[in-house]
């Protein structure tokens, strides 16, 4: 964690948002799957709930490189020559910014099923609350950064809009959860 923290610190272009964004929806997977885990005597599907909460912590965090990549790809379009009439360095650039938004998309949309783990969660083992709740607003976090690299993508490439609108979806996916998990039990 200390060698990750020390490169998204330096002045290098990778890791940043979004690897950052990967790293927080992998920890708040970590967390409701330990919840889950802890809440076996008042969850019959908590057992099932921690192995998917651990499939998708796995996923989000080898989606950190996925994301340094993508990223390193749309620096090297830049650097193209700007040749002939420029289309083929405009179609290399509008093809790294969509792999560099599908990278940040399927951060938010891994983020939205954790955040509903999280809230499936809630219900379990009283002593994890603040367990869950930091759960479910890790996953809201993770959600939200990562939409917003996709809008940012999306914008500088011209790219079709739906990729905005699933990760809007899953940010408001991520976002009830947030708010089911926070309403005190009673």
């Amino acid at each position: 964690m200390r060698a990750f923290l020390e490169r998204l610190a330096a002045r290098v272009p990778a890791p940043g948002g979004g690897g950052a964004a990967a790293v927080t929806g992998a920890l708040a997977a970590g967390l409701v799957a330990m919840a889950a885990r802890f809440s076996e005597a008042q969850l019959p599907a908590a057992a099932d709930t921690a192995q998917q909460a651990d499939q998708l912590r796995d996923r989000a965090a080898g989606l950190v490189d996925q994301d340094a990549a993508a990223y390193g790809a749309v620096l090297d379009a830049y650097q193209l020559p700007r040749e002939g009439d420029g289309s083929e360095r405009r179609e290399r650039i509008a093809a790294a910014l969509y792999d560099a938004a599908a990278v940040p998309l399927e951060v938010a949309e891994i983020a939205a099923r954790v955040a509903e783990l999280a809230a499936g969660v809630a219900g379990g083992n009283p002593n994890l609350r603040g367990d869950t709740l930091a759960a479910a607003h890790l996953a809201e976090a993770s959600a939200r950064s990562a939409a917003a690299l996709v809008d940012i993508n999306v914008a500088l490439g011209r790219l079709p809009g739906d990729l905005s609108r699933r990760a809007a979806r899953a940010v408001a996916t991520a976002q009830a959860a947030a708010a089911r998990v926070s309403t005190p039990p009673g």
